[in-house]
């Protein structure tokens, strides 16, 4: 079912069926877009069965399925050609196959508009742990092949997915009488909705003021740790025993752990305890998603809690490796 009026872009996203990737292409069919996906082939061993139901799924609200490798440049611009709009939605491990794709959209020539696979923090402005920083020069690395390229690009900075993190800091599927706190819990950061994610992410691919970049930082999703605990007792009228991981705690695990088990605990360290987030300044010309489309109603903290109560999202595993 089509939600809103938007003018009709072909978009195709990269990695459709992943995390984020899937909430994406809900989003652009709900949006009224033809919809295309390229995906390895249904054949081949790494696609998992989980997946296949995807493009069932997909196949039964109209989505075009594109076969192919990321190495078949051939296919690859004739895929770009058929559509207006580029959204990669690649996991950590594929970022760098973005630089495949980014050729042949210059091959193509055209493309109206790409948005590459970052949908985290702003990796520009921040100065993680180590594991974490060379993850993000990955990114950077793209950010910046972006630019040269000369193809007209929008950045998403869509900070934390929420459910992801929610499952990670409040364990709800398998609720225990302890709950581990990183840092003093004080730091501030910023958790989206997942399927939120989509919605803004297909919206602003389509906006030209979103170039070059937009983030997502909704007042109501701003949250500490102890604050988001405070609500999940609150609506699960249980307390919580709170551990608290220090700082210099997760700095030595980052340091002894090897790749790429010290990622997370780095990733942790700049959300939850340096509060990385929202430690730079957002000038009055930054465009955030919120703001730009006030508009559509965005899931609040809150409302997520509410909905790990009824209908809880699975934990799901980041892939850094």
């Amino acid at each position: 079912m089509v939600e809103e009026a938007e003018p009709s872009s072909k978009i195709l996203i990269f990695g459709g069926t992943g995390y984020i990737g899937k909430h994406t292409v809900r989003a652009s069919v709900s949006l009224g877009h033809p919809t295309y996906i390229y995906v390895r082939p249904a054949a081949a061993p790494r696609t998992r069965p989980s997946n296949l139901n995807l493009h069932r799924e997909f196949r039964s609200v109209g989505v075009h399925i594109i076969e192919g490798e990321l190495e078949e440049h051939e296919k690859l611009v004739a895929a770009l050609k058929q559509v207006d709009i580029v959204i990669s939605a690649l996991a950590y491990p594929q970022v760098p196959d973005q630089l495949k794709i980014i050729e042949a959209i210059v091959a193509a020539g055209n493309i109206k508009r790409f948005v590459p696979s970052d949908f985290g923090c702003e990796e520009d402005k921040i100065t993680p742990l180590p594991p974490f920083q060379e993850l993000l020069e990955k990114k950077r690395k793209i950010r910046r092949a972006t630019e040269a390229a000369g193809i007209p690009f929008t950045f998403v900075a869509a900070n934390c997915c929420a459910a992801y993190f929610v499952n990670v800091l409040l364990h709800p599927d398998d609720p225990q009488d302890e709950i581990v706190i990183y840092g003093n819990g004080e730091a501030n950061a910023v958790l989206n909705y997942e399927e939120d994610i989509g919605r803004y992410t297909i919206k602003v691919a389509n906006d030209p003021r979103a170039q070059p970049g937009c983030h997502l930082s909704p007042e109501l999703n701003i949250i500490s740790q102890h604050k988001l605990i405070s609500l999940w007792e609150k609506k699960t009228g249980h307390s919580f025993k709170k551990v608290y991981v220090s700082e210099e705690d997760l700095v030595k695990l980052s340091q002894t752990l090897p790749p790429p088990e010290n990622i997370p605990v780095s990733i942790l360290h700049s959300i939850f305890v340096k509060g990385d987030l929202v430690s730079y300044e957002i000038r009055e010309d930054d465009l955030e998603a919120s703001r730009l489309y006030p508009e559509m109603q965005y899931t609040t903290i809150d409302q997520l809690l509410d909905i790990f109560l009824t209908d809880p999202p699975e934990p799901a595993r980041a892939a850094f490796e």
